[in-house]
């Protein structure tokens, strides 16, 4: 004797099977929040930056237990140092922030790597026309059963990325340290040079006095008073462009350190005090120091684990499943496995390129090692070059000319003035001090390059092993602290 169902039956029945999918679909879903930009937020931010330093003064906490000898204490209210810089920059440079936030990316990715596949449920039901067949329906459930082992490698590349990702972060932070320290040299060359031609340009209206009463005298002629006026509109005019060029440097390094226009007036120029470490392996030092190596290491790594990946992915994994289900009124239990062969694809397009992209990576990390040594070994002997050319500067020319400068001031006293040897020696005295100002600044340059290259001082990435990345390897906004501490 079959039953067949009355239609409202039916109805219950199909309403009851599309509320379990449903309800099945929903059960792990997340709902969505929108976030829109809101600039005139960003913008009010901006200007509180120097009013609340709390967070800054923490972060230079962690930076402190990190091994870094940094400021602890920031009052903007006396000016903001080279050292208090350092650290602004570190904290809100806008670089690092989108880094930071691209390696929380990586570590949401490492997180959900290596799940299992989704259950997928079905069901098919038929409604037979004719009033003396019942309704038919099948209810099938399968899931993929992961017996390669390819979640647990698809776990350490995700762990790889993430490595690779926080390595790209310290670089960044230790190339932030070498932009802000270039630039607030560049910037107090800048400003050393205008106080050096504001200086001149007041002695030489003093000059300028003296000339005008000797001239109207007649103790010095129209020729050389003219000449006297034009290298003073001269001078003034090197001053006004000298103004423009400290306006220029202040706004780079306003940049590298995140604050707006109105924090230069808090700005201290002072070069840094930055000395090259005395490193006996340079080979040693490069390799497990220098920040950009590695990134090359991490990517290394990666493609390690890329190329593992790729050879797991040919052995398959085993898809089972099983229903419940009526067909002309016989219940039923059904099964269900499937099980690729991996005998005409076997992946090996995915492995090939795996495998050819490995060795990319390997010619990227040795090409970099390699011009990274070049480089040190340049800045060195361009370091050793500027440092005798200074000396020479400060021992010799500039004694000589100061106690020409001093004799001139005596004889000017007077009332003796010989324009065209004053002349002369103000320029030379003039050149000289530039001449000094920027063998100081070429001197920090190049000692930064060199610092850059030999890295913080502390291991920044093991050598490529299988098995993934560093378990203990630090979190996103903790990515700088543990890769820049200990500068020395």
């Amino acid at each position: 004797m079959s039953f067949v169902a009355p239609p409202p039956l039916r109805r219950f029945m199909w309403r009851s099977a599309n509320s379990m999918l449903a309800a099945l679909l929903l059960a792990g879903c997340q709902s969505y929040e929108p976030a829109p930009l809101d600039m005139n937020a960003f913008d009010a931010s901006l200007d509180t930056r120097l009013l609340d330093t709390e967070p800054v003064a923490e972060f230079a906490r962690r930076l402190d237990e990190a091994g870094d000898d940094v400021p602890l204490v920031f009052d903007p209210a006396d000016g903001i140092s080279y050292a208090e810089g350092e650290v602004l920059a570190l904290f809100y440079n806008p670089d690092l922030r989108i880094a930071r936030l691209e390696a929380g990316v990586a570590l949401a990715i490492r997180e959900y790597a290596g799940l299992w596949e989704d259950p997928v449920f079905g069901f098919d039901g038929a409604e037979i026309i004719s009033p003396s067949k019942p309704f038919e329906y099948g209810l099938m459930g399968s899931f993929t059963i992961p017996i390669s082992g390819r979640l647990e490698v698809e776990k350490d590349r995700a762990g790889a990325l993430y490595e690779a990702q926080l390595r790209r972060v310290v670089d960044a932070e230790w190339r932030t340290r070498a932009a802000l320290r270039r630039h607030w040299s560049t910037w107090t060359a800048a400003v050393e040079r205008a106080r050096l031609l504001e200086e001149m340009t007041g002695r030489l209206q003093r000059i300028e006095e003296i000339a005008e009463h000797m001239n109207t005298s007649g103790e010095l002629n129209r020729v050389e008073h003219r000449l006297l006026r034009i290298e003073l509109a001269d001078l003034e005019v090197r001053t006004s462009e000298q103004e423009l060029d400290v306006l220029v440097a202040e706004a780079a390094l306003l940049e590298v350190m995140g604050l707006g226009p109105d924090a230069a007036r808090l700005l201290q120029p002072a070069f840094p005090d930055i000395a090259l470490p005395d490193v006996k392996d340079v080979t040693t030092r490069l390799i497990e120091s220098n920040t950009e190596l590695a990134v090359l290491f991490a990517d290394y790594q990666v493609a390690e684990d890329t190329l593992r990946l790729e050879i797991r992915k040919q052995f398959p994994d085993i898809v089972f499943g099983s229903g419940y289900g009526t067909e002309f009124n016989d219940r039923r239990v059904m099964f269900g496995v499937s099980i690729p062969i991996p005998i005409l694809n076997a992946n090996q397009s995915s492995i090939a390129e795996a495998r050819a992209q490995r060795e990319v990576m390997r010619a990227r990390a040795e090409t970099a090692f390699a011009r990274l040594d070049r480089s040190l070994a340049a800045a060195v002997e361009t370091l050793e070059v500027k440092g005798s050319q200074r000396e020479q500067y400060e021992q010799e020319v500039l004694p000589l000319l100061s106690d020409q400068d001093a004799d001139l001031d005596r004889i000017a006293a007077l009332g003796e003035l010989d324009l065209f040897i004053l002349m002369e020696t103000m320029t030379r005295m003039l050149d000289t001090k530039q001449r000094l100002i920027a063998l100081r600044a070429g001197e920090i340059d190049v000692t930064i390059t060199a610092h850059r290259i030999l890295g913080p001082g502390t291991r920044q990435f093991p050598l490529p092993t299988e098995g993934g990345s560093d378990p203990d390897a630090p979190s996103p906004e903790h990515a700088g602290e543990a890769g820049v501490g200990g500068t020395k």
